[in-house]
């Protein structure tokens, strides 16, 4: 059984025995060039679907933290919206206060 080392070997390989002159290339040669391809292949699809399955957990963890910073902010935020309505509400009381109609006096006769 023949080895190599990488891809691009395996590919220059191929390319050289198909420029060559296909007389001298044996059936077994062939049959044996496209067994290397097949297991390359599949190595290939088995490694780049480990990449994406590895991607598809990262974005989830990404998504999980993303949903608690979410909810952090949206309970700053109604804690903020409730600060909010409780200032305004005492400056309406401040305001009615001091609307209130205090009786006028007169001044005083001399």
């Amino acid at each position: 059984s023949l080895s190599y080392g990488s891809h691009n070997e395996l590919l220059e390989l191929v390319e050289s025995k198909l420029v060559e002159s296909n007389v001298g290339v044996s059936v077994d040669t062939l049959v044996q060039l496209e067994g290397h391809l097949e297991t390359a292949l599949s190595l290939t699809r088995a490694r780049k679907t480990e990449l994406m399955l590895k991607l598809v957990d990262s974005l989830k963890e990404k998504e999980k933290l993303l949903e608690e910073e979410n909810k952090v902010l949206a309970s700053q935020m109604e804690k903020n919206n409730l600060a909010g309505a409780e200032a305004d509400n005492m400056e309406m009381s401040r305001a009615q206060i001091s609307d209130i109609n205090l009786p006028v006096t007169l001044p005083l006769l001399n």
